[in-house]
């Protein structure tokens, strides 16, 4: 069942943001996974999104999602972002489609 994960993200300095953004869609790639949201222009509808940026990637299961998450270029990027921003990450199930009867 393909599986996504989201990133909510407040950035505090952008600048030094920028090393860990250069080097994870890379990895993303090599684990199976594909960006959906990724930069561009975020209009909020309803409710104070504030400075919140939002981030999707596909995955193919949950489980290649975690095999990224927890992988060692993964683990090595993540140091990169520290102290950059606030963020919240959640995988999450797509639907499951059920053929029609």
């Amino acid at each position: 069942m393909t599986a996504y994960i989201i990133v909510e993200a407040v950035l505090h300095d952008p600048e030094k943001f920028g090393a860990y953004a250069k080097i994870v869609p890379d990895i993303v790639a090599e684990f199976g996974g594909e960006y959906l949201v990724l930069g561009g222009e975020q209009t909020p509808l309803e409710g104070d999104w504030g400075a919140t940026r939002l981030v999707m990637h596909r995955w193919p299961s949950a489980e290649q999602a975690k095999a990224f998450w927890y992988s060692d270029a993964y683990e090595a990027a993540k140091p990169l972002r520290a102290g950059t921003g606030e963020f919240r990450v959640m995988l999450v199930d797509g639907l499951q489609q059920t053929p029609l009867e």
